[in-house]
Protein backbone atom coordinates (compact mmCIF):
# COMPACT_ATOMS: atom_id res chain seq x y z
CA UNK A 1 0.00 0.00 0.00
CA UNK A 2 1.44 3.23 -0.47
CA UNK A 3 1.94 6.46 1.40
CA UNK A 4 0.02 9.14 0.05
CA UNK A 5 0.59 13.45 0.66
CA UNK A 6 -2.44 14.82 0.70
CA UNK A 7 -3.17 18.80 -0.22
CA UNK A 8 -5.86 21.02 -0.28
CA UNK A 9 -6.14 24.96 -0.67
CA UNK A 10 -9.81 25.10 -1.69
CA UNK A 11 -10.73 26.56 1.57
CA UNK A 12 -9.40 29.40 3.27
CA UNK A 13 -7.82 26.30 5.08
CA UNK A 14 -5.07 24.65 3.95
CA UNK A 15 -4.63 21.05 4.50
CA UNK A 16 -1.97 18.62 4.62
CA UNK A 17 -2.32 15.22 5.62
CA UNK A 18 -0.10 11.46 4.96
CA UNK A 19 -2.25 9.05 4.61
CA UNK A 20 -1.28 5.28 4.59
CA UNK A 21 -4.59 2.92 3.52
CA UNK A 22 -6.64 3.46 6.58
CA UNK A 23 -4.32 4.94 9.02
CA UNK A 24 -3.94 8.92 8.40
CA UNK A 25 0.19 9.29 9.90
CA UNK A 26 0.20 12.94 9.60
CA UNK A 27 -2.83 15.33 9.85
CA UNK A 28 -1.93 19.83 9.93
CA UNK A 29 -3.57 22.52 8.88
CA UNK A 30 -3.16 26.63 9.12
CA UNK A 31 -5.94 28.89 9.22
CA UNK A 32 -5.56 32.22 6.65
CA UNK A 33 -7.38 32.77 3.25
CA UNK A 34 -4.07 34.60 1.94
CA UNK A 35 -1.78 32.11 3.81
CA UNK A 36 -1.57 29.04 1.63
CA UNK A 37 1.63 29.92 0.10
CA UNK A 38 3.66 30.21 3.33
CA UNK A 39 1.59 27.45 5.20
CA UNK A 40 1.85 24.58 2.55
CA UNK A 41 6.06 24.08 2.46
CA UNK A 42 5.87 23.93 6.34
CA UNK A 43 3.06 22.06 6.62
CA UNK A 44 4.71 19.46 3.95
CA UNK A 45 8.20 19.63 5.36
CA UNK A 46 6.01 18.49 9.10
CA UNK A 47 4.57 15.96 7.68
CA UNK A 48 7.57 14.68 5.56
CA UNK A 49 9.24 14.06 8.47
CA UNK A 50 6.77 11.68 9.37
CA UNK A 51 7.17 9.43 6.65
CA UNK A 52 8.35 9.30 2.84
CA UNK A 53 5.21 9.38 0.33
CA UNK A 54 4.61 7.37 -2.87
CA UNK A 55 1.81 9.26 -4.58
CA UNK A 56 0.23 13.18 -3.95
CA UNK A 57 -3.83 13.69 -3.97
CA UNK A 58 -4.45 17.22 -4.47
CA UNK A 59 -8.12 18.87 -4.26
CA UNK A 60 -8.51 20.62 -7.47
CA UNK A 61 -11.53 22.74 -6.56
CA UNK A 62 -13.89 24.67 -6.50
CA UNK A 63 -12.17 27.36 -5.22
CA UNK A 64 -10.44 30.97 -5.23
CA UNK A 65 -7.76 30.61 -8.16
CA UNK A 66 -4.72 31.94 -6.21
CA UNK A 67 -5.33 29.34 -3.43
CA UNK A 68 -6.20 26.45 -5.41
CA UNK A 69 -3.08 27.32 -7.95
CA UNK A 70 -0.70 27.91 -4.96
CA UNK A 71 -1.83 23.89 -3.87
CA UNK A 72 -2.11 21.95 -7.52
CA UNK A 73 1.18 24.17 -8.32
CA UNK A 74 3.27 22.40 -5.64
CA UNK A 75 1.53 19.23 -5.74
CA UNK A 76 2.41 18.63 -9.28
CA UNK A 77 6.35 20.35 -9.01
CA UNK A 78 6.43 17.83 -5.80
CA UNK A 79 5.35 14.85 -7.77
CA UNK A 80 7.77 15.83 -10.37
CA UNK A 81 10.90 16.42 -8.57
CA UNK A 82 9.99 13.42 -6.78
CA UNK A 83 8.65 11.29 -9.72
CA UNK A 84 5.66 10.41 -8.39
CA UNK A 85 2.22 10.03 -9.53
CA UNK A 86 -0.76 13.24 -8.87
CA UNK A 87 -4.13 12.99 -9.27
CA UNK A 88 -6.94 15.08 -8.58
CA UNK A 89 -9.48 15.10 -6.80
CA UNK A 90 -13.20 17.51 -6.28
CA UNK A 91 -12.86 19.47 -2.81
CA UNK A 92 -16.51 19.35 -2.43
CA UNK A 93 -16.46 15.67 -2.91
CA UNK A 94 -13.64 15.40 0.57
CA UNK A 95 -15.87 17.85 2.24
CA UNK A 96 -18.93 15.83 1.46
CA UNK A 97 -17.10 12.39 2.99
CA UNK A 98 -18.06 13.40 6.37
CA UNK A 99 -22.12 13.72 5.96
CA UNK A 100 -24.66 11.39 6.73
CA UNK A 101 -27.52 12.77 5.43
CA UNK A 102 -29.73 11.55 2.26
CA UNK A 103 -29.79 14.79 0.57
CA UNK A 104 -27.58 17.83 1.19
CA UNK A 105 -25.81 20.27 -0.28
CA UNK A 106 -22.60 21.24 0.23
CA UNK A 107 -21.06 25.16 0.31
CA UNK A 108 -17.87 26.81 0.70
CA UNK A 109 -17.09 30.74 0.97
CA UNK A 110 -16.14 32.29 -2.88
CA UNK A 111 -15.63 34.75 -1.42
CA UNK A 112 -17.68 38.44 -3.50
CA UNK A 113 -20.21 37.34 -1.22
CA UNK A 114 -20.98 33.84 -3.49
CA UNK A 115 -20.30 30.64 -2.52
CA UNK A 116 -19.15 27.54 -4.68
CA UNK A 117 -21.49 24.62 -3.75
CA UNK A 118 -22.89 21.23 -4.93
CA UNK A 119 -25.75 19.11 -4.20
CA UNK A 120 -25.37 15.46 -3.16
CA UNK A 121 -27.88 12.32 -2.65
CA UNK A 122 -26.54 9.50 -0.22
CA UNK A 123 -23.21 11.16 -0.39
CA UNK A 124 -22.82 10.77 -4.26
CA UNK A 125 -23.07 14.40 -5.97
CA UNK A 126 -25.47 14.44 -8.50
CA UNK A 127 -24.60 17.77 -9.44
CA UNK A 128 -21.84 19.90 -11.04
CA UNK A 129 -19.61 22.24 -8.65
CA UNK A 130 -21.22 25.59 -9.90
CA UNK A 131 -20.74 29.27 -7.86
CA UNK A 132 -24.10 31.75 -6.80
CA UNK A 133 -25.57 33.91 -4.54
CA UNK A 134 -26.42 31.94 -1.26
CA UNK A 135 -30.03 33.30 -1.18
CA UNK A 136 -29.79 31.51 -5.11
CA UNK A 137 -28.80 27.69 -3.09
CA UNK A 138 -31.47 25.56 -2.13
CA UNK A 139 -33.39 22.76 -2.13
CA UNK A 140 -31.81 21.00 0.80
CA UNK A 141 -30.09 20.70 3.65
CA UNK A 142 -26.93 23.04 3.65
CA UNK A 143 -23.83 22.27 5.35
CA UNK A 144 -21.02 25.08 5.37
CA UNK A 145 -18.29 25.97 6.78
CA UNK A 146 -16.32 22.58 6.50
CA UNK A 147 -13.49 21.56 5.43
CA UNK A 148 -12.04 18.91 3.47
CA UNK A 149 -11.80 15.42 5.44
CA UNK A 150 -8.27 14.50 4.26
CA UNK A 151 -8.54 10.89 4.31
CA UNK A 152 -11.66 10.82 2.39
CA UNK A 153 -9.70 12.99 -0.47
CA UNK A 154 -7.14 10.33 -0.56
CA UNK A 155 -10.21 7.51 -0.82
CA UNK A 156 -12.10 9.63 -3.83
CA UNK A 157 -11.54 7.86 -7.29
CA UNK A 158 -10.81 10.15 -9.69
CA UNK A 159 -8.25 12.11 -12.00
CA UNK A 160 -9.70 15.32 -12.42
CA UNK A 161 -6.36 17.00 -14.38
CA UNK A 162 -7.79 20.22 -14.63
CA UNK A 163 -8.73 22.87 -11.78
CA UNK A 164 -11.84 23.41 -10.98
CA UNK A 165 -12.80 27.45 -11.93
CA UNK A 166 -16.09 28.70 -11.72
CA UNK A 167 -15.60 32.11 -12.88
CA UNK A 168 -12.84 34.32 -14.40
CA UNK A 169 -9.91 35.39 -12.21
CA UNK A 170 -9.68 39.19 -10.93
CA UNK A 171 -6.31 39.82 -12.77
CA UNK A 172 -7.20 40.74 -16.58
CA UNK A 173 -4.42 41.74 -18.93
CA UNK A 174 -4.07 45.27 -19.61
CA UNK A 175 -4.80 44.67 -23.68
CA UNK A 176 -8.21 42.96 -22.37
CA UNK A 177 -9.67 45.18 -20.15
CA UNK A 178 -12.72 47.48 -21.41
Amino acid sequence: MSKVLAIDTSTSRTCVAIIDGDEVLYNGHRDGATAHGPSLPQLVQEALAVSPVDEVVVGMGPGPFTGLRVGIAFAHTFALAREIPVRGVCSLDAIAAQVSDQDFIITVDARRKEVYWARYTAGKRVSEPAVNFPADVSGATIYADLFPDMKALVQLTGDISEPIYLRRPDAVATADRS
